[in-house]
């Protein structure tokens, strides 16, 4: 009996660790991209979760992009944006613990990585 109530307890605990994750990467993301060019660029997301869905936009100087192609596989997630008319696949992995995401960014062959934070803004 005890075994039974302690597997139905942890069982319950990993649902609730899992949901948490997927909480904790919605919202506002802001960094910065140091380009080859020698630019930095600011970097603003919002991500959206639906399950193993993320869903979104990233507005910048051009104004507002949806994000596309969303997936997330536990701390790890990928989409892609327009930018200029070109699909930018973007590499990511969420750092809950530091409550930031680290992201590889492919643009035309180029690779990129920048480092995002929450965002303090409502």
């Amino acid at each position: 009996m005890k075994r039974k109530i302690f597997t139905t307890v942890a069982l319950v605990c990993c649902v609730m660790v899992c949901f948490a994750f997927f909480a904790d990467l919605t919202g506002k993301w802001t960094g910065s991209l140091h380009a080859p060019d020698g630019n930095d660029y600011p970097l603003n997301y919002t991500f959206k979760v639906d399950g193993d869905k993320l869903t979104g936009s990233s507005t910048g100087q051009q104004g507002s992009v949806d994000i596309t192609n969303g997936k997330i596989t536990g701390n790890d997630f990928s989409f892609n944006i327009e930018v200029n008319g070109v699909d930018v696949k973007n590499t990511c992995k969420f750092y809950p613990e530091a409550d930031s995401c680290g992201m590889d960014i492919d643009y035309q062959g180029f690779k990129m990585h920048a480092t995002l934070k929450r965002s303090t803004d409502k």
